[in-house]
């Protein structure tokens, strides 16, 4: 039984999102911001880790992460700034 993490990576603010599911946060983000992780991020450079939540179950993970691919961008920006008012980047705080 492990962690498992929702997260939003933004280009900036008012700019390209990418939302994923991971059970190593800090690696993946690691991977995301040294483009290890070909696709759309690489692509779009999107490298900011804006927001994240954590789940204890997979199954809930996975289905919290399809649920906010379908999401608008204005629902997506509101949670980002429930989280993170001022879309820092989160990632030095998680890999510390």
């Amino acid at each position: 039984m492990g962690q498992y993490y929702v997260y939003i990576l933004a280009k900036g603010r008012n700019s390209t999102f990418y939302t994923g599911f991971t059970e190593n946060l800090v690696r993946r983000v690691w991977e995301h911001k040294n483009e290890l992780a070909d696709g759309f991020t690489k692509k779009h450079d999107v490298k900011t880790l804006v927001y994240y939540e954590v789940h204890d179950n997979y199954d809930a993970a996975l289905s919290r992460e399809k649920r906010l691919k379908k999401w608008n961008r204005t629902w997506k920006m509101r949670l980002i700034e429930e989280m993170n008012p001022n879309w820092n980047d989160l990632y030095d705080s998680i890999a510390s």
